[in-house]
């Protein structure tokens, strides 16, 4: 099986973290041993019904925003609409791109309820200059923020043959690319902003796509997240014929663990129940609660 070595060296000499360093490892060890990252059909059963927005009766509860975090992920480039810098400067309407309508969406909030609500991104090697430089231009009380931005890992490209570390002398920054959301806790962590978070006696994170401006910071929902007292939360919808051919929420049979199985992870004789949306009718919206404080239990038990 092909040695990690390599890329371990090359990350370390880029002063990526352990975490970060740890979570591609293990990424890697599953390409080389094989693994398809398949999800038959066989192996999973529908998810169970989930609680509805509509039905959360709690009051809102205005001082839990004392200890929650608002966090956009903002690492993607915008090339399949036509951009060479971060999609959440697209324009959207009129003048104004994702990010604008973000930075006013905090304002407005932080006006209503009179409280400092903080935000953070979460850019990529990719994103943060034209980010920080156009917050600093239309809002520079962002830009300013103390720990606005945490920086997303970056891993080495493979070479598809060899799976060594990918080289362009021409352009060695083509030698890397982000590793995608998922990198959100080990950047957490790897950053120290997870420790920093939890000294400031935030509690609480909402993190969503920086291109869903529908996913705003819901107060019955941030109260019942606190109720519930559980680690992870996820907003999900129910699936219709226009989302029929994306991912969706099951059950592991092994394990009675939820997860999600998408496109990439359906062999062509599981098509038709992929994409029956009667069967699997739930898909992640990726806006995401995560508690903290248990997260961090997580982090200190590995």
């Amino acid at each position: 099986m092909a040695s990690f070595d390599a890329c371990r060296t090359k990350m370390e000499g880029e002063g990526i973290s352990q975490s970060a360093i740890s979570a591609f490892e293990s990424t890697f060890n599953s390409l080389v041993s094989g693994n398809t990252g398949m999800i038959p059909e066989s192996t999973i059963s529908p998810s169970p019904d989930l609680v509805s927005a509509t039905s959360i009766n709690l009051e809102a509860d205005t001082s839990l925003l004392s200890q929650t975090v608002v966090l956009k992920l903002n690492g993607g480039l915008g090339t399949g609409m036509g951009l060479d810098k971060a999609k959440s400067l697209l324009k959207v309407k009129g003048d104004d791109t994702f990010l604008d309508l973000t930075a006013k969406q905090i304002m407005k909030m932080r006006e209503d309820f009179g409280t400092n609500v903080k935000f953070m991104l979460m850019n990529s090697f990719s994103t943060s200059s034209d980010t920080l430089e156009y917050l600093q231009s239309r809002y520079p009380e962002f830009a300013s923020e103390e720990g606005l931005e945490m920086l997303q890992n970056k891993v080495p490209k493979l070479d598809a043959k060899t799976y060594e570390p990918a080289t362009c002398e021409s352009n060695p920054s083509n030698e890397w690319c982000p590793p995608g959301h998922g990198d959100l806790y080990a950047a957490l962590v790897g950053s120290s902003r997870l420790e920093a978070l939890l000294k400031d006696g935030f509690k609480y994170m909402f993190v969503s796509n920086s291109d869903n401006l529908g996913a705003t910071l819901d107060l019955k929902i941030l109260a019942h997240f606190a109720q519930s007292d559980a680690p992870f939360m996820m907003e999900c919808c129910e699936r219709t014929e226009n989302d029929k051919k994306g991912g969706h929420l099951a059950v592991r049979n092994s394990d009675g663990q939820l997860i999600l199985r998408e496109s990439a992870m359906c062999a062509d004789e599981d098509e038709p129940a992929f994409q029956d949306i009667t069967k699997h009718r739930f898909f992640n919206t990726n806006n995401l609660w995560i508690r903290l404080d248990k997260l961090n239990g997580i982090v200190e038990k590995f």
